[in-house]
Parts: structure tokens; C-alpha cells; sequence
């Protein structure tokens, strides 16, 4: 019996998952990032392993970019190259944390000149979304303090809010400026944009096309993330996601790995609260770093564990469950949510990929396709992209 409806699976034919370009490259932690084979060495080769994951899964048509790592010469042949490889390039990824003269600050910094040189490379990053029709500039920030006393926390504020300001001035109509945060790392003692309420009210004084980004590894702890889910679509502020895992800091791990059922609590709020569907103003991302998995396997199944939660929050009886709540009968609504939780709905999943002409098993045939062999023995030789290149 199928546990799928066909109007959940209709549901499903929209969602779109995009993928990062910075995850088919090397990455690590700050101990060691390890070299594999088969690994790209240009934004071109990345593309085409991203275009692997969408064409077993259907389910991931856009690559975000991220510069200067991703920086080319001619934008519009990068564009034809995507779209000849059956995806498109999404999100635009600043970077104000590698250059020296950041070390204590880039849109915060006290030096105007340091300032707007980070306003001039998201300008950069402006140019590059018109080249390539992208809608999201992504803003984060490894702006912050390690000691108490060693920066003004207030002014470190006016002086974010006057650089995003010049920034917004810049975007197009059709386009949004989206500002992430992090609670800590690579600051200890504080960061500029440290939670969502700091992010939201940063954005909030932008514009309309301001919002949040919300990264699910970027939370102390315990933190309640479907709470905040919640709230920023009740405000109408929740621009995107970065889905991955936790579990004692920003791990950057398989999304759904740690904590499955957390995954589906925040994909049943954004269901629950219309940020879901093809009018909805969320976009999926992925930010993960493959450390120990090969990357392209380690993108299959986070895009597939997200498909398997959105499938579980669309199956909720949400009449029910609302009964339920207005009873104030806690067990039946706990229980309806977790019979939809509970619920294995990957047979009827694989199913559906065959009756679209995709494997019932992804990950089972890339590891049949061949290709992984065939990426190791002709990428030898150049530098492989890692973590910063």
C-alpha cells in the first residue's frame, strides 16, 4: 500500500535543492584537509560532478557560486557550461575572510578603507549574479572580537548597517541580499552576526528584499532551530536555508546524519508555515564539507535525506493534528507527529524516480556508474580545489 498520495508526490515534483561548488572540493578542518582522487581542479569540474547528483536525484538544478574561489573570466561561457551540463548557477557566495587585511574585520572594520574594499568585492559579486542571472548575494561574516574590550560592540553594528546599506543600494530589482549567521568561530568572544535576531535586524532596516539565511549548523547546543524557523516565516524573512549537521559545532556533516528527526521537525515548520512550494520565496541550499566521504556520494544522500523529511512533513495529518492541539490532547498530537516521522517512505520515493526515468537507488548507481573511477584516472595532475581555492 503506498503511503504517498498523489498530491504529495505532486508536491514533491518542485522541490529543488541547491548544491555548494565548495563541496566537490578537498576539505577539512583546521588540523589537515586530505587530498582524493578524482577531485576537481576548476569551477568547471565541479559542475560537472554537481550535474552528476541532479541527474540520478532530479532533484538539485543549481550550483551556488562562491568567490573568488569560483571566479572566472568569462561568466557567460560558465553559464553555457552549466546549462550544457543540465544544471544552472544560483546563489553568489562573498568572502571577506581569507584576505590579511581582515583580521579584525571586513564590513565592521574601524578603517573605511578596509571597509570599502569588502563593499567593492560584493559589488564584485554583484556583477558576477547579472552575468550569470543569479537571484541571492550571500553575506557571511567572520567579523567579530576574541577579547572583551577589543572592539565596540555598538559601532562594529552602524558600521555593518552603513556597508550593507551601500551594498543593497546595488542589488536589482529581482534580486535579494540574504546575511547568514554563526553564533561563534572563527570569533570566540563575540561575533557581528551571531544569531538570527541580529541578522533579521540588520535586514530589517534594508528592505524588503533583505533576508536571513539560515544555516542549520550555525546553533548552540540545544537551540529549539524549528522555533526559528517559525519565526522568520511568520515575518516574512526566511530567504534560505543551509542544511547540514551537527554535533558539537559547525560540523558541515551530511545533513539528517546527527539528528534526523530535527531535519524533519524544521521541514514540517517550513511546510507548516508556506515556505515550501513553487510559491514560496525559501531557497534549499546545501553547505557542507566532505572531509573522510567522497563528495559527490556525501551530496547524494543529503539530498535525498532532505526529500525523505520533506515527504514525512507533507504526510501530516495536519486536520488532525490541529483537532488534536485545539484539544489540548498533548499525547494524539505528539503521536500523529511522529507517526508521520515514523513512517518509511523510501520505497514509495524509489518508485517514483523510476516512474521518471531516474535510478530507484542513486547512491547504489553511482557506485555502479562508473564515473567515480573515471573522474580519479583523468584528473591527475593540476591542483585540486580545496577549502579557500
Amino acid at each position: 500500500m503506498s503511503t504517498l498520495s498523489s498530491t504529495v508526490l505532486s508536491q514533491l515534483e518542485s522541490q529543488a535543492i541547491e548544491l555548494p561548488s565548495w563541496a566537490f572540493g578537498n576539505s577539512g578542518t583546521r588540523f589537515k584537509v586530505f587530498t582524493t582522487p578524482g577531485t576537481p581542479r576548476t569551477i568547471q569540474e565541479k559542475l560537472a560532478d554537481a550535474a552528476q547528483v541532479n541527474k540520478l536525484t532530479g532533484l538539485a538544478p543549481r550550483v551556488a557560486l562562491h568567490i573568488p574561489w569560483d571566479k572566472v573570466d568569462d561568466y557567460a561561457a560558465l553559464k553555457k557550461t552549466a546549462a550544457d551540463l543540465g544544471v544552472s548557477l544560483g546563489t553568489v557566495n562573498s568572502n571577506t575572510f581569507q584576505d590579511d587585511v581582515y583580521k579584525f574585520g571586513s564590513l565592521t572594520h574601524i578603517d573605511a578603507g578596509i571597509r570599502q574594499k569588502a563593499i567593492d568585492h560584493h559589488f564584485e559579486c554583484i556583477d558576477v549574479m547579472n552575468a550569470v542571472g543569479s537571484q541571492d548575494l550571500k553575506i557571511w561574516l567572520a567579523d567579530g572580537t576574541n577579547y572583551p574590550g577589543q572592539g565596540d560592540l555598538r559601532g562594529r553594528q552602524d558600521r555593518l548597517q552603513d556597508s550593507l546599506e551601500k551594498i543593497y543600494a546595488r542589488i536589482g530589482e529581482e534580486q535579494r541580499l540574504v546575511l547568514e549567521y554563526k553564533f561563534f568561530e572563527p570569533a570566540f568572544y563575540h561575533t557581528d552576526v551571531p544569531d538570527w535576531g541580529s541578522s533579521y535586524a540588520q535586514v530589517s532596516a534594508l528592505g524588503d528584499r533583505a533576508m536571513v539565511c539560515l544555516d542549520t549548523g550555525h546553533h548552540a547546543p540545544g537551540t529549539n532551530i524549528e522555533f526559528i524557523v517559525m519565526q522568520l516565516l511568520r515575518l516574512e524573512k526566511l530567504g534560505s536555508f543551509d542544511f547540514n549537521s551537527r554535533f558539537y559545532a559547525d560540523d558541515d556533516l551530511i545533513v539528517g546524519a546527527a539528528d534526523p528527526f530535527q531535519l524533519f521537525r524544521i521541514l514540517f515548520e517550513v511546510v507548516r508555515g508556506g515556505g515550501y512550494g513553487p510559491g514560496s520565496p525559501v531557497a534549499f541550499m546545501l553547505d557542507q564539507c566532505h572531509n573522510v566521504e567522497d563528495k559527490i556520494p556525501g551530496q547524494l544522500r543529503s539530498v535525498l535525506n532532505v526529500q525523505e523529511m520533506t515527504a514525512r512533513a507533507l504526510i501530516v495529518d495536519r486536520d488532525a493534528l490541529d483537532a488534536a492541539q485545539n484539544a489540548e490532547d498533548v499525547m494524539l498530537a505528539n503521536g500523529i507527529l511522529m507517526d508521520a516521522f515514523y513512517t518509511d517512505v523510501r520505497p514509495d520515493l524509489a518508485a517514483w524516480r523510476e516512474s521518471r526515468g531516474l535510478p530507484a537507488d542513486p547512491m547504489k548507481a553511482y557506485a555502479s556508474s562508473g564515473y567515480q573511477t573515471q573522474i580519479a584516472e583523468d584528473r591527475v595532475g593540476g591542483t585540486q580545489s580545496s577549502w579557500g581555492a
